[in-house]
């Protein structure tokens, strides 16, 4: 599986997402900014996400994947961080 076939499957079902796919073969990272994942905890996106692809988890024809699912507050408060920590 490539990155590109598993951005365009996040995409099909979260199209407000901002997608960053990381990783090769069956193995990969996926960082996924959406406002859809407001409300919810992170078992849920990160179970949201895995049903996504369920057929492939199940066939091996993707093995791993890490999932780091954040809302555009939730990204921008760890980005502000980020930089917070680099100024220090």
């Amino acid at each position: 599986m490539e990155g590109r076939e598993i951005e365009a499957i996040v995409l099909a079902a979260l199209p407000d997402a901002q997608v960053d796919v990381s990783g090769e073969e069956c193995s990969f990272t996926l960082s996924i900014i959406s406002p859809s994942f407001e409300g919810q905890n992170l078992m849920q996106r990160q179970k949201g996400v895995l049903a996504l692809f369920e057929q492939e988890l199940k066939t091996g024809k993707l093995h791993a994947m890490t999932i780091k699912a954040y809302t555009p507050e939730q990204f921008a408060e760890l980005q502000n961080t980020y930089l917070v920590q680099l100024e220090g």
